[in-house]
């Protein structure tokens, strides 16, 4: 869309824009995900109730839960492959479940892997999808071996995908969503059940095409790979947004920092001193293990600050390790928060 057009569909410089029989705002406003109290039911179970949430070109916006939170619904809904119960879902500027055109900006990284032909080579497997994504086929060629080599599979290229390795095929899944260069990328539960090595070789994949302007939006239930990936994260549980903001918010929302410190022979206080030196600024009490503490900052105190404290009341401090990601703990908070 262009502000300088006219006609159905066309944006207005400085007003509204006309899409799909709606007006909506300019197009230089708009997120390109963009998702309006949706709501979708199976029968009677409701697996999306009254989700909203938007993303900007260039930014990954995680959506975290466990199994049964929803996730998977939101992104076949984005994809037009089922349709809200009630609500309202855009994708750059057009409602989805629209003529098949509409969802050409659109890439998906599915969850399950049983989505190739296993008895062709991965390169084959990119040209037939890359030819139902429209391009002819000397393109669909040379586009398939530009995404092997941007997700190093180039040397297995030519191999049957029934020989590729679990981590291959979710990095083969990753080029097909690439195929036709999306403006947006959905990927689900793309690293939950990979080693640590081919999930973080996803995840930088995603990185580098966020900052080529796609706009990703990232289905996960593994809460630490968010801190420093994601941007921004919305908590669905049951259909429910528990929360939603930044990835630093979220983690602010588990309380102060809990630690467990290691306290060595020399020190020389107990534990009523300790509370005493730790007043307003933290909390301490014992922990499982024989010689260590449970350390508790209040909200905005730094480490090293109650650290201090303690050695200063007579405490050797000899070893200092987080009780529990703090990110773990927010996600644990706010959906007990909904439960109560």
């Amino acid at each position: 869309m262009n502000g300088s057009n006219t006609g159905p569909g066309s944006t207005h410089p400085a007003t509204l824009a006309t899409v799909d029989g709606e007006a909506r705002p300019a197009h230089g406003a708009l997120p390109a995900i963009e998702v309006d109290e949706l709501r979708r039911s199976f029968g009677a179970v409701e697996a999306l109730r009254g989700v909203s949430l938007e993303v900007r070109g260039g930014d990954i916006h995680a959506v975290l839960g466990p199994n049964g939170a929803g996730k998977t619904t939101l992104m076949r809904i984005l994809c037009g492959l089922v349709d809200p119960s009630a609500g309202s879902a855009y994708v750059m500027d057009r409602r989805t479940g629209g003529p098949p055109s509409t969802r050409k900006s659109i890439g998906l990284v599915p969850s399950g892997d049983r989505s190739f032909y296993l008895r062709l080579s991965g390169f084959d497997n990119l040209v037939f999808f890359g030819r139902i994504n429209g391009l002819r086929h000397r393109a669909a060629r040379v586009r398939a071996a530009e995404v092997l080599e941007a997700v190093s599979l180039t040397d297995a290229g030519r191999r049957p995908v029934s020989t590729y390795s679990h981590g291959m095929q979710k990095r083969l899944a990753f080029g097909r969503a690439l195929l036709h260069d999306p403006a947006v990328l959905l990927v689900d539960e793309a690293t939950h059940d990979l080693d640590p090595a081919a999930a973080a070789q996803v995840r930088a994949l995603t990185t580098e095409r966020a900052q080529s302007g796609t706009a990703v939006l990232w289905a996960t239930q593994r809460i630490e790979e968010l801190a420093g990936f994601a941007e921004r994260v919305t908590v669905l549980d049951r259909g429910v947004v528990c929360f939603e903001g930044t990835v630093a918010a979220l983690a602010a929302e588990g309380g102060g920092d809990r630690h467990v410190v290691g306290l060595g022979p020399r020190t020389t206080t107990d534990l009523a001193a300790m509370s005493a030196a730790l007043s307003g600024i933290g909390k301490i009490q014992p922990a499982s293990d024989a010689g260590h503490v449970l350390l508790t900052l209040a909200p905005g105190v730094s480490l090293g600050a109650a650290l201090s404290a303690l050695t200063a009341a007579g405490a050797e401090v000899t070893s200092c390790r987080d009780e529990r990601p703090p990110i773990e703990r927010a996600f644990l908070a706010v959906t007990a928060a909904r439960a109560a």
